[in-house]
């Protein structure tokens, strides 16, 4: 059975504006997205203790010391990850100054006993604009090789670079959806996105454009198969060849981040959880939008003009 899903394009096209938009409007309200350290700079500092320690307490204890904007996450049984400014003596150059990183350990142990410190990352002011540079750099530069090699895998087809400029569109919904999800979440639960973020962005711009090209790659065997049959009716028949073998694939990815997120290490939860939301939104995207985008391009229903005097026409058209 053939699944008619170019005749509800639009309504695909909606969806994922209801989808999107939320996502946008948080980022245009500050802060857009609550960066850690490795893009603003500071001091991540991880901590086991051998008794049970509330949270309450140590922000009181921190508080005490100097560091009361501490921002500090529950990373299990006596663990905690603790994000605070520069550890910076009065005067000092340094990034980190062994002595202030010194007292707040001897504060602490003093306070609540025994602990182990299981991890400890600064991060320079210059760094962190550096990691920010590039990021939006590889992003950038990768989106351009793909338009690039869509272009020229499909430059035997009509148009080839409609493919790769819906590959690109495709893509762009994916980051957007990724990137609004985790700005609500920051405003929300204070989820904060560090450099695994951005791999897990670039990771999943792959992913979309891979099975993208899948999909753009059947419809271009059965336009050669089938000469002269309706567009609409090879992109119905090509969605539907692709539909199962799509969803198997993401399922298995899903399962797998799904248990990575449920008993992986909170150090990597903001990883997986973007890759779960990017692998979702990237099947969704090649099936309802890359491909639908195709069409409506090709069909001309992209032009604003076109589309308001549709909508002109059916507010004239008699009710029956």
């Amino acid at each position: 059975m053939v699944i008619d899903f170019v005749g509800k394009r639009f309504f695909y096209i909606i969806l994922s504006a209801i989808v999107v938009i939320p996502g946008l409007i948080s980022l245009v309200i500050p802060p857009s997205l609550r960066l850690g350290i490795e893009f603003t700079s500071g001091t991540l500092m991880g901590v086991q203790f051998e008794q049970q320690v509330e949270q309450s307490d140590l922000r009181d204890e921190l508080g005490r010391i100097g560091f009361s904007d501490a921002i500090i996450q529950h990373a299990g049984v006596g663990e905690y990850l603790i994000r605070m400014r520069i550890l910076k003596a009065e005067g000092s150059g340094n990034v980190t100054d062994p002595l202030v990183r010194k007292n707040i350990e001897d504060s602490l142990r003093t306070r609540f006993g025994n602990l182990t410190v299981t991890s400890f990352d600064a991060i320079s002011a210059l760094v962190a604009q550096e990691i920010v540079q590039k990021a939006g750099l590889a992003v950038v530069v990768a989106s351009m090789f793909i338009l690039l090699y869509i272009t020229y895998a499909f430059r035997q087809m009509p148009n080839p670079f409609r493919y790769g400029v819906c590959a690109i569109l495709a893509l762009i919904h994916d980051v957007f959806v990724v990137i609004g999800v985790f700005s609500i979440m920051g405003k929300v639960l204070n989820t904060e996105i560090d450099s695994m973020f951005i791999t897990a962005v670039l990771t999943v711009i792959g992913f979309s454009v891979h099975d993208t090209i899948v999909v753009f790659d059947r419809i271009r065997e059965n336009l050669r198969r089938m000469p002269g049959r309706d567009l609409a009716a090879v992109m119905n028949e090509s969605l539907t060849q692709t539909l199962a073998r799509s969803l198997m694939t993401s399922l298995t990815l899903v399962f797998t981040l799904v248990a990575l997120l449920l008993f992986g290490g909170v150090t990597i939860q903001n990883f997986v959880l973007a890759m779960l939301i990017g692998t979702i939104s990237g099947t969704y995207s090649s099936i309802f939008v890359a491909s639908q985008l195709l069409i409506m391009w090709e069909n001309g229903e992209l032009s604003p003009s076109r589309w308001f005097n549709r909508q002109a026409q059916r507010q004239e058209a008699p009710v029956r």
